[in-house]
């Protein structure tokens, strides 16, 4: 049986971000909007963004959002008072342009570090269907 990959993750923790651009709801919302599009991968609903309240642990609070791909998923979140964002891009795809999201999300968010973690998944996920 032929073994293939089955997708990419892309996981990006991002430092020295701008407060205001990390406390905005709507740009977080826009983000999840268009970078599907620029990376040619298709939406299967609107983004759903929601507010994170501080937890008094870790946690400072911030916005989390999250929209479904026809490929898997992109999700964001964004701790405004920490100047941190968590991000992934999880696709069924192959190749994708990790320089152009990792640049993509420096300038929406004003980003000033990343540090990048990047899996293959799946990787003996059966070529063909076996049933």
């Amino acid at each position: 049986m032929e073994i293939c990959n089955f997708g990419e993750h892309l996981m990006l923790d991002c430092y020295g971000g701008d407060y205001a651009k990390l406390n905005d709801k709507d740009l977080v919302m826009l983000a999840l909007v268009e970078l599907p599009h620029q990376l040619g991968m298709t939406r299967l609903s609107d983004p759903y963004v929601f507010k994170a309240e501080d937890n008094a642990i870790k946690d400072p609070g911030g916005w989390s959002g999250i929209v479904v791909i026809a490929e898997s998923h992109i999700s964001i979140h964004t701790f405004p008072k920490r100047k941190f964002i968590s991000i992934d891009v999880y696709t069924c795809t192959n190749g994708i342009d990790r320089e152009f999201i990792k640049k993509y999300f420096t300038e929406i968010f004003g980003i000033e570090e990343i540090e990048e973690n990047f899996v293959k998944r799946g990787t003996r996920y059966p070529a063909i269907n076996v049933c």
